[in-house]
């Protein structure tokens, strides 16, 4: 059974920082890209940042760029998301998922979901 199991998330002020962390279980995922993705209130969900699990190809977007970093540590089988510089807008429940390294912007193709955690920057 394959699992992503998203944690780390909270309530910070404006400027803070927050880690999180997805664990992944259940089958490899060599040849699959990571991505987090976010989605507020009454909004779309939206691309964050990706990698490939493999290696390399780093990608985020550009609201977050410069303030976030994706990582990965293939022993622990563990993606984080380093969260810096938050503002009130990154406010959102952020999902951990598996899916297309050629379409890796596009939350349609992911395969595997985490159940998501809330991060919430007050001003």
């Amino acid at each position: 059974q394959v699992q992503l199991v998203e944690s780390g998330g909270g309530l910070v002020q404006a400027g803070g920082s927050l880690r999180l962390s997805c664990a992944a279980s259940g089958r490899t995922f060599s040849g699959y890209a990571m991505g987090w993705f976010r989605q507020a209130p009454g909004k779309e969900r939206e691309f964050v940042a990706s990698i490939r699990w493999s290696g390399g190809s780093i990608a985020y977007a550009d609201s977050v760029k410069g303030r976030f970093t994706i990582s990965r540590d293939n022993a622990k089988n563990t993606v984080y998301l380093q969260m810096n510089s938050l503002k009130p807008e990154d406010t959102a429940v952020y999902y951990c998922a598996a899916g297309s390294v050629r379409f890796y912007w596009d939350h349609r193709y992911y395969d595997y979901w985490g159940q998501g955690t809330q991060v919430t920057v007050s001003s």
